[in-house]
């Protein structure tokens, strides 16, 4: 296999290779090229509307869902794609907000990504404020069916939780990790009694550079698609020099590298997630 890991958690997942909008006007002689894990692919649209993946000569498994390709680098997939019902659910808006790279290991980004310690100190005015610094009790298990980590009961106060608001509101959180570089937010939306979904997908260049990928499926009729994707962007902005400014560029998983906090209940579980699946692709040895 001629990819920079030999890892099966991201030889036999599938794994994000950037929006599906990328393959427009493509053909085999003309295609969209982009990296993942450490190699050049190759994908276009053959004559019928489906999507072709290539690395040098070699055919890949590609699909197109939820708006993005998916590869399966081994073309042997452990599980089929996770679900995203709120994709296709009616009413929704669903919007592409972009990809921005970030040269860190991606299980970071994941860890930051459920980390809602961090929203007054680096999303001030956005997703936090001093003095509302504290992170109430909440919920974390993992689903016996899927395998998928979920952390609920999460409440955070927020001066503006979304493009859609102006104003201060105890926001309910749900986070779900579907995959080592696929992740979920479920957070409360400008619709009574629903919540709108915020996904994270991850595309692996190495070890220590992605491209972030977040889509919206959310229930805003004010905001223009520019302000939802400007307001994600923002976001993320204030994420990257933090995240490219770790001691460590890749995840420690063993050892005493870095201490949690009682706020950190998501990433313990979800570190030890990675220990029982044996990651090794992005993460730190021990010492």
């Amino acid at each position: 296999m001629p990819f920079v890991t030999d890892d099966s958690n991201m030889l036999d997942d599938w794994l994000v290779a950037g929006p599906a909008t990328s393959l427009a006007g493509t053909s085999e002689q003309q295609p969209h090229v982009t990296r993942l894990l450490g190699e050049t692919l190759a994908l276009w649209t053959d004559a019928h509307g489906t999507p072709q993946c290539r690395l040098g000569t070699q055919p890949l498994v590609v699909q197109s869902r939820y708006g993005y390709l998916w590869v399966c680098p081994s073309g042997r997939p452990a599980r089929p794609l996770f679900g995203f019902p709120e994709y296709t659910e009616p009413g929704r808006r669903t919007v592409d907000c972009g990809g921005i790279g970030i040269a860190v290991s991606g299980l970071r980004v994941i860890e930051n990504f459920l980390d809602m310690a961090h929203f007054p100190f680096v999303h001030a005015d956005y997703l936090g404020k001093v003095p509302h610094t504290e992170v109430a009790p909440y919920k974390v298990d993992i689903d016996p069916a899927t395998g998928e980590i979920w952390a609920t009961d999460c409440r955070f106060w927020q001066p503006r939780a979304s493009a859609a608001h102006d104003s201060g509101a105890d926001v309910l959180y749900k986070y779900r990790v579907m995959q080592p570089l696929s992740a979920m937010l479920y957070k409360s939306s400008a619709r009574p009694g629903a919540q709108d979904a915020i996904a994270l997908f991850l595309q692996p260049i190495d070890d220590e550079h992605v491209i972030a990928h977040t889509m919206l499926a959310c229930f805003d009729e004010v905001s223009t698609d520019a302000e939802l994707i400007a307001f994600q962007q923002t976001i993320f902005g204030q994420d990257k020099p933090i995240l490219e400014n770790h001691a460590f560029k890749r995840m420690p998983l063993e050892g005493r590298a870095e201490t949690p906090t009682r706020g950190d209940t998501s990433s313990v579980t979800y570190r030890r997630w990675l220990r029982e699946r044996g990651m090794r692709f992005g993460t730190r040895a021990a010492g």
